[in-house]
């Protein structure tokens, strides 16, 4: 295990190393890392995010480079992360080329982390989450800073980054999801028209779909404030979106699924999603799933409360522990402004988790 002095010196040999590949001097650790701001107080009500996000950003170092950041997860055939391996063990190519790996580092990062939770769950669902939430705060250490959001329709800014785990524990702790009523049973008396002597009356008003309630709780746009809110957090520091949510998803957010994307890869973001309740059997994690493996994240899947407690600390400790590979790209197709990254693994019997690929700076927003 490295100790806090090596872990501190090896960021600062990727930062020095980095700034070089860049074309610059190597800039000190200072500058890139973020003042530790104040956590929101704890009762604070959770507010809207959309007049948070512009004034919590933070200014960053912009570098002009082409090199790009993969950070790497290998595990085995039983899904536990492998350590030991070296530069040479990897391959990477982008654009179908082979790549020359420039830096490499298998020493673990802190975290700067958004949790964001979906507070438009089944009742079942949401107590489920509820009774898991505080086990979250275990997952992250003194060196890690946490932020935290809730969405429905609209994300809300709960807590802003802070290092202190106690913050997080008590916002966690005090979060009450589904507070605002939105999971109203869709059958009932409300619902079922005139009845007489036990049989519906036709109202001359199609009653086809009465009982459907249409999802109108927005994934992308949550993701994305998520994104907003890490995308000038420092290259020091892992960036991560902690999502919990059943998979759902409306057809009315105003940022697209594309849009969102090319936020987290342009600014090496990774989304590690917990699915929860019946997601997966309903067949809504295949967004969840392009998210998390496109990011170099991951996905997980969870039932009850148990599996909750379980795989927050998992998640983490995951995110952590990557190995980090930069390469400056060669040979590339110039009329594309996204290009394709494969990375391999020498050794047999291992699966790699890795970002999809990466958009050229100042490319054009997708929508």
């Amino acid at each position: 295990m490295a100790t806090e002095g090596n872990r501190v010196s090896s960021i600062k040999r990727f930062l020095a190393a980095f700034a070089l590949l860049s074309g610059f001097a190597a800039f000190p650790l200072a500058a890139q890392q973020q003042p530790e701001p104040h956590g929101v107080a704890p009762g604070t009500p959770a507010r809207p995010l959309a007049s948070t996000t512009q004034n919590n950003r933070r200014p960053g170092i912009n570098i002009t480079s082409n090199a790009v950041i993969v950070s790497v997860t290998v595990k085995d055939r039983q899904g536990s992360l492998v350590g030991g391996l070296t530069k040479d063990d990897f391959r990477i190519l982008c654009d179908d080329v082979e790549q020359p790996i420039s830096y490499f580092s298998a020493d673990p990062f802190p975290l700067s982390a958004v949790v964001v939770v979906d507070d438009d769950l089944t009742s079942k669902q949401a107590d489920q989450v509820q009774k898991s939430l505080t086990a979250i705060a275990a997952g992250f250490g003194q060196n890690d800073e946490v932020a935290l959001i809730t969405y429905d329709e609209f994300p809300h800014l709960v807590s802003d980054f802070s290092f202190s785990n106690d913050i997080l524990f008590t916002q966690l702790k005090r979060l009450e999801l589904n507070s605002h009523f939105s999971n109203i049973p869709d059958t009932g008396p409300m619902t079922a028209g005139p009845m007489i002597n036990g049989q519906s009356q036709a109202t001359g008003v199609p009653t086809v779909g009465a009982s459907i309630n249409p999802v109108t709780k927005d994934m992308d746009d949550a993701i994305y404030e998520a994104g907003e809110m890490l995308k000038n957090r420092g290259r020091d520091r892992r960036k991560i979106i902690f999502l919990i949510t059943d998979g759902s998803n409306s057809r009315n957010n105003d940022h697209s699924f594309g849009e969102t994307m090319q936020l987290l890869l342009s600014n090496d973001i990774s989304v590690y999603a917990i699915s929860v309740g019946h997601a997966f059997l309903q067949h809504q994690t295949n967004r969840l799933e392009h998210y998390a493996q496109g990011t170099g994240g991951d996905n997980f899947f969870a039932s009850k409360a148990g599996d909750l407690g379980r795989l927050y600390p998992t998640v983490a400790e995951q995110a952590r522990n990557q190995y980090t590979l930069v390469f400056s790209p060669q040979d590339l197709h110039k009329d594309k402004d996204y290009h394709p990254i494969e990375v391999r693994v020498k050794r047999p019997n291992l699966s790699i988790i890795a970002r999809e690929g990466f958009y050229q700076p100042g490319a054009a927003l997708k929508k």
